[in-house]
């Protein structure tokens, strides 16, 4: 008899079953409420999801949407879909309208898992997606009208497990177990085409990549629609045992709440998060957590060492994207700032806009390929040009602007036709919006470019957005600005917003901050006041 191939989820889960059946692997908590799942109860819950949807007609290589937040039946849905042979298409539950309505189409979902809180936006979208034939809600149905058959996924875990058991339908890690949209800033979403090998690649980098222990208790208020919390803190823990924890959605107020609350060791986040964690006013006791490691994409240099003094942690950074390519910068190693050098086994070059590859310290375009081999192909879903574009002669194009010093060490700048240009500088961002976040009335900040009202071609105007956690006049966070900054670095304009718009990998949506400067749809102030 074959062994099983255990880079297929659904396989490892059932190989966990077997062997640490009662093992508390996966702990969700939301508010105080806590859920735990052992790998038993994950296979077994699997079975049942994957027994609904066969009820449903779906079968290999039929896709269905997961519309949800941090749930226990998203990991649930992941065993079952890889039982089935099904394609799951995790979509950010904030998402709605035409938008939503573009990737269930694109995707050519057949149905969609959603909750409560994301059945208005998905509403909105159905009468686009005649081929959503379907909906399974996480919750009570209620007594609102859905304009499909809907179904509880309760009652599917209710009922009996099947019997016999259902085989794990896929055979091969080749085979698509997902697909995942990209943000789409620059046009329509896209679909990347994520196989099973992908994942089970990652479950092998907890402790060989990101130095996860044993007796690591990991977090995460990540998305599991987003690549980081599936791969960075999902993957390892089922591989290694880990007993993970994940809050529904990240909430910064309660971040060390949860971390003591559970004892976990290690979190994960990403670079729009650490400005609204650090601008949290200082507490005494900031340092007194379990925590020994951050697990960091995107770690503003700017802060970088402050926040580890002040929360007493060390921090491991790291650059990839779901397409592949990785970065690493391990604890002690390296300068401060640097997203790394290449992860074992790829290699890297940084190159100008006619593929020449640049000189230590001039910027570029971050590529790379594997160390013995060409970078395999990306496959975009519906899209062969862009996913033909994405690897050319073997080196992946990861659309990233960099710059490498002379010890090799990468240093993150800026998305490819992006940039914050000003007089003729580079003014970086990052170290804008840790200024502003020391300011005691802010709650969060994000600083951005505008077209530079002189007309000058390529420059901007730098705006912060801000929330405020209490009234005060911004041109004193101006004032604030112009004491402790370079005088090209001060914000032009001071924008104040409720809340900063977010992905769900808490990424500031730059896009729709500039539709709501530009349609004046928020306060946007001066330093000599409002603007007019």
């Amino acid at each position: 008899m074959s062994q099983a191939n255990l880079l297929i989820v659904a396989n490892l889960v059932a190989d966990r079953a077997a062997s640490q059946p009662d093992h508390d692997v996966l702990t969700f908590e939301h508010e105080g409420e806590v859920e735990t799942l052992t790998y038993r109860q994950l296979w077994e819950n699997g079975q049942r999801l994957a027994n609904g949807l066969r009820g449903l007609g779906m079968a290999q290589g039929d896709r269905f949407a997961l519309l949800i937040q941090n749930h226990p039946e998203f990991v649930e849905l992941m065993v079952a879909s890889a039982i089935l042979g099904t394609v799951f298409v995790p979509i950010d539950p904030r998402t709605r309208g035409a938008k939503l309505a573009y990737m269930l189409r694109d995707s050519g979902c057949r149905g969609v898992i959603c909750a409560g809180y994301s059945r208005e936006g998905l509403a909105e979208a159905l009468p686009e997606c005649p081929e959503v034939e379907w909906i399974a809600l996480i919750g009570e149905l209620g007594d609102r009208a859905l304009p499909r058959p809907a179904y509880a996924l309760g009652d599917w875990l209710a009922a009996p497990l099947p019997d016999p058991l259902l085989p794990v339908t896929v055979a091969s890690e080749a085979e698509p177990m997902q697909l995942m949209y990209t943000s789409g800033t620059t046009g329509d979403p896209k679909g990347i085409v994520v196989p099973h090998a992908r994942f089970g690649a990652v479950s092998n980098h907890g402790e060989a990549v990101f130095g996860y222990r044993p007796d690591d208790r990991p977090y995460t208020g990540l998305s599991l629609t987003h690549g980081n919390a599936q791969f960075v803190t999902l993957a390892p823990s089922l591989k290694m045992g880990l007993r993970v924890v994940f809050s529904r959605r990240f909430t910064k107020s309660r971040l060390w709440e949860v971390i003591r609350a559970h004892g976990c060791t290690t979190f994960s986040l990403l670079g729009g998060m650490v400005t609204a964690i650090y601008a949290e006013p200082p507490k005494p006791d900031d340092a007194e957590n379990p925590v020994r490691l951050v697990i960091s994409a995107g770690m503003p240099a700017a802060i970088w060492e402050a926040f580890e003094r002040r929360f007493g942690v060390a921090v491991f950074e790291f650059y990839g994207a779901m397409e592949g390519g990785m970065t690493i910068k391990r604890v002690g190693e390296g300068p401060v700032g640097s997203c790394g050098r290449p992860a074992p086994g790829l290699e890297v070059k940084v190159v100008d806009a006619d593929d020449v590859e640049v000189a230590p310290g001039e910027p570029g375009e971050l590529l790379f390929r594997l160390s013995d081999a060409p970078f395999p192909p990306v496959s975009y879903h519906n899209n062969p040009s862009a996913s033909a574009a994405k690897v050319v002669d073997g080196w992946l194009r990861s659309g990233d602007i960099v710059h490498r010093d002379a010890d090799g060490w990468i240093f993150y700048q800026y998305r490819k036709g992006g940039g914050l240009r000003r007089n003729g500088e580079f003014v970086n961002p990052a170290h804008v919006e840790r200024v502003l976040a020391e300011h005691p009335a802010v709650d969060d900040i994000f600083v951005y470019g505008v077209p530079a009202a002189n007309g000058a071609p390529g420059e901007k105007d730098i705006v912060a957005a801000a929330v405020l956690a209490s009234p005060i006049d911004p041109a004193e966070l101006l004032g604030w600005a112009a004491s402790r900054l370079e005088p090209n670095a001060v914000p032009t304009y001071v924008q104040v917003v409720p809340a900063i718009p977010k992905t769900a990998s808490e990424k500031p949506q730059e896009r729709f901050l500039i539709a709501m400067f530009q349609d004046r749809a928020a306060p946007v102030h001066t330093i000599e006041g409002a603007r007019p």
